[in-house]
């Protein structure tokens, strides 16, 4: 089949949602002026260079009390940085919980009941239980096409790695065994990987 997306599908469920997949998941906590924090995934998320390391998310609704639409950008906007935690399988569950539509003055950090600690190098909590955490600056927020679209971007200044991810040297992610985002409610756990090398190599 082919379609425009102007014109409809004419199926059940939208397709594009199913079609970049898998998608690995921000799980990002900020901390807004007054110190109320704020904990919740977003699956539109990728590295986007690695010197120096950076990062960008993208939100796609919004909040009627929020500026920039939901309460992670605003606590961005309000002080520049934000921390991204990789979601173990383990995780599953506690990462479910914050992506619920709670007011402002829940903290969903405490509604997950994992603990915090504090972040090095920005004023933020991060989650000692994610296989890594990156602590980041921002850099821009760009507004997309759409009522509620936003990209993020921060450069990478801090990261925790789970001391048992680290194995001979490298970041063994069979032992992180992340959760990624599919289409619809669908979700995939990577349990192995294996090695290609490029032509030349």
């Amino acid at each position: 089949m082919f379609y425009q997306p102007k014109q409809g599908h004419g199926l059940a469920h939208n397709p594009f949602n199913a079609l970049i997949v898998p998608r690995p998941i921000a799980w990002i906590s900020t901390r807004s002026e007054d110190g109320s924090e704020n904990l919740a995934p977003y699956s539109f998320f990728n590295g986007v260079a690695y010197d120096p390391p950076q990062v960008m998310f993208a939100t796609t609704s919004g909040k009627n009390d929020r500026e920039l639409g939901k309460d992670t950008l605003d606590n961005i906007r309000q002080t520049g940085v934000f921390c991204v935690h990789m979601v173990g399988e383990e995780l599953t569950e506690a990462m479910n919980i914050s992506a619920a539509a709670f007011p402002r003055d829940r903290d969903e950090i405490t509604e997950t009941g994992l603990s915090r600690a504090e972040c090095t190098t920005i004023a933020a909590s991060y989650l000692p239980a994610a296989p890594a955490a990156l602590e980041c600056k921002l850099t821009q927020i760009t507004r997309l096409p759409g009522a509620d679209n936003h990209v993020c971007f921060g450069e990478v200044i801090g990261v925790h790695l789970r001391d048992d991810c680290i194995k001979d040297g490298l970041f063994d992610i069979t032992q992180a065994r992340p959760l990624a985002r599919l289409g619809y409610r669908d979700y995939t756990v990577v349990t192995e990987s294996f090695t290609l090398n490029r032509p030349g190599e």
